[in-house]
């Protein structure tokens, strides 16, 4: 054998070598949190404000859904607490003329009640004013009970108003999570209601590879254990990424299709998800692989 020979056996052994080392102890796919968006209320969509693809802040305005008619009744209960109010004023006034009332009266029974005194007055007329101001008394509780009645009245018309204030702010549908916009379902002048979805959306910072093992390897898999994940990259070589253990499932069950072997297929395997931060590599559905 010659030299050049031994050196072409010898890179023909360290290729083995490489093509030998360990495989993948588990295999799965990509996945991320869906957050679906809903409508809260019903109504036209008059403003869509996102589209596929766009990166939202929590909070941010999504779409707008026609506001008209709230905006309208609340004008009119801000009418009916003018209204109230005005009311109250009048009782106000009312009370006042009849405090007047029995301030004059006061004056002309402490007259009567000299002159009585002086017998210049009779029992009649001493009677009759304290008669009056007796009167005036009870016509004074009676106009004050309208104040709780027109209170009342303004309280059920403040939470009219609440209502509505509420009702407009679901009409605005906001974002609930930082991330990415993945498909839209409505479009401006479409009808939304409630509970039908608005768009489909998801955190992408962050990605979910699930494997399935077997028992065998449950020893070696534990929560918040750092985990080396393996994905294709566009030469022969894997591209290495580092993941963290964030769930082992508490039951077994039958692997799906995606594991290698027919073999592997049949067995009750356990699944584990690894949380893996994206850099903008991952996609969802994305195949990789475990080492741990």
């Amino acid at each position: 054998m010659n030299k050049l020979q031994i050196i072409a056996l010898s890179l023909l052994i360290l290729a083995a070598c490489k093509n030998g080392e360990k495989k993948s102890d588990a295999y799965g796919n990509f996945e991320v949190v869906e957050t679906i968006v809903s409508s809260e209320t019903a109504g036209k969509l008059i403003s869509m404000e996102v589209k596929q693809g766009d990166l939202l802040e929590a909070g941010k305005l999504i779409a707008l859904i026609d506001t008209t008619e709230l905006v309208l009744k609340k004008l009119q209960t801000k009418a009916q607490l003018i209204a109230s109010e005005t009311k109250r004023q009048n009782v106000s006034a009312q009370i006042n003329v009849l405090k007047e009332q029995k301030k004059n009266a006061l004056i002309t029974q402490q007259r009567i009640t000299k002159m009585f005194a002086d017998k210049a007055a009779t029992q009649q007329q001493m009677d009759d004013i304290n008669g009056q101001i007796n009167v005036i008394d009870k016509q004074i509780a009676a106009t004050n009970t309208q104040f709780q009645l027109i209170a009342s009245e303004m309280d059920v018309i403040q939470r009219q108003q609440d209502l509505l204030t509420e009702q407009l702010m679901e009409c605005r549908i906001n974002s609930p999570i930082k991330g990415t916009v993945l498909e839209t379902y409505l479009e401006t002048g479409e009808l939304a209601t409630p509970g039908k979805p608005v768009l489909k959306m998801a955190d992408l910072s962050n990605l979910e590879l699930k494997v399935y093992v077997s028992g065998t390897q449950l020893a070696n898999v534990k929560l918040g254990n750092e985990v080396k994940v393996l994905i294709d990259s566009d030469n022969s070589e894997m591209q290495n990424l580092s993941g963290k253990i964030i769930w082992i499932s508490s039951e077994s069950e039958f692997t799906p299709k995606i594991i290698q072997t027919k073999e592997e297929r049949v067995k009750l395997m356990y699944g584990v998800k690894i949380l893996v931060p994206n850099d903008g590599r991952l996609k969802i559905g994305m195949p990789g692989e475990v080492v741990f």
